[in-house]
């Protein structure tokens, strides 16, 4: 039974923590066509960070690596890959740019499902956009790679065609029934997804995709300015945490939606707030660039990486951030641990 079929959406209560949370990502939506008008500039600078964070982090969910370096110049120069890793990061990054270009026009549909996944292992030599032959579960592996545990028993391959039709049909239906917030739908539809599990493999980076489609063609475009797929990877325990309790019965109907809703909701409500502090972080600012980064490290209350400051200030260069943090350690403002990638940096004052 999918998580979108009406005997179940019509059955769902919501909590006043979720009505409200739904009100504010509202709100959010509203003021962001407001700083889309007013600061074009600046959402830019915030769309190159973004772009480069989601094409890695949504591949190193998937254990898929590369150098920072080399992701930047896949994404940003469209640089050739050199090995498969890079192969995978490729096709994330054309399929991704497909959907900030032409997203909010894009139907949700078995064939757009097929053609991202068709993207995304354009680059290699696998079947891309084509269903799953064989069944599959989702599991988690040990240390030397063994199954450890079972976590889900997706649909059948034979199963699967029909399964997707009829997630698409529901999902449609549901919104043309205007019963209930697309927000609640999206992350649904997203949980039906993941239990039919369509494709040998990718579905997790396909599913993260539809995550962006479905929330550009309801008017949330955060995605393109901060990195939900970063969000995601930083909260993976929780992640696959809420996903394994929203599946559970899912087959028979008797799962429980709300641990992968509120989490879903959660990511969301988290990136606008990182999108409204970041645009009033670099437009607020008047002065240079070292005196920006100054009052953004001034304002940590905790313990940061020079990484966190590089997506803070968009357009700032590494070299910048740490001449102001040397001016700062010799004015004892801040103080470091560790060194190299691992290091620290924390207010002296927090």
């Amino acid at each position: 039974m999918h998580s979108l079929e009406p005997t179940l959406l019509n059955a769902l209560r919501f909590t006043p923590e979720q009505a409200a949370t739904l009100r504010r990502l509202g709100e959010h939506r509203g003021r962001q066509e407001l700083f889309a008008r007013q600061r074009p500039e600046v959402l830019e600078s915030l769309r190159t960070v973004a772009v480069v964070e989601s094409s890695e982090s949504s591949n190193r969910l998937e254990g898929i690596v590369a150098p920072h370096a080399r992701v930047k110049d896949l994404v940003l120069r469209d640089t050739a890959p050199r090995n498969r890793s890079e192969q995978e990061i490729a096709g994330y990054r054309d399929a991704l740019e497909l959907i900030h270009e032409a997203g909010a026009n894009m139907p949700f549909s078995v064939s757009v499902v097929r053609q991202l996944h068709s993207i995304v292992y354009r680059y290699l030599p696998a079947d891309g956009g084509s269903w799953k032959m064989a069944d599959n579960e989702i599991v988690e592996h040990g240390p030397g790679g063994e199954v450890t545990r079972v976590r889900f028993r997706a649909v059948s391959a034979v199963a699967t065609p029909d399964a997707m039709r009829r997630m698409v049909e529901a999902y449609d239906e549901a919104q043309r029934a205007g019963r209930h917030d697309s927000l609640i739908l999206v992350p649904l539809a997203i949980l039906d997804f993941l239990c039919i599990h369509p494709f040998t493999d990718g579905n997790g980076r396909v599913a993260r995709l539809l995550t962006l489609l479905l929330l550009y063609r309801c008017g949330y475009e955060v995605g393109r300015y901060i990195s939900l797929e970063r969000i995601f990877e930083e909260s993976r325990e929780t992640y696959y945490e809420t996903l394994e309790q929203s599946s559970r019965r899912w087959h028979d109907g008797g799962h429980d939606v709300a641990p992968w809703l509120n989490y879903s909701l959660g990511v969301l409500l988290r990136a606008y707030e990182e999108f409204e502090e970041r645009v009033g972080h670099i437009s607020g600012g008047r002065g240079s660039k070292s005196e920006q980064v100054k009052r953004i490290v001034l304002g940590k209350t905790m313990p940061f990486r020079i990484s966190d400051l590089e997506r803070d200030c968009p357009g700032v260069s590494r070299d910048t951030i740490r001449k102001v943090l040397r001016q700062l350690r010799d004015e004892g403002a801040v103080r470091s641990t560790g060194r190299g990638r691992s290091a620290r940096w924390q207010c002296t004052e927090s």
